[in-house]
């Protein structure tokens, strides 16, 4: 004898398997690791404080050039 199954449930399962291989996909396709965001940064700041070391005169307080 076949075991019963209930057709809702199944249906809520198929969709959770797909939404899963979605998110699956996307994290392969658009994540970044920790470990290359902080490099990023790191490269980031290394470039601005580069640029910032350059000004010819310093920054004024009120924010304007």
């Amino acid at each position: 004898m076949a075991e019963i199954v209930s057709l809702r449930m199944a249906r809520k399962q198929k969709a959770r398997r797909e939404k899963e291989r979605a998110a699956e996909e996307n994290r392969i396709r658009h994540g970044r690791t920790k470990a290359e965001r902080q490099a990023n940064e790191a490269i980031g700041q290394r470039e601005e404080a580069a640029h910032e070391a350059h000004r010819r005169e310093p920054p004024r307080p009120d924010g304007e050039r």
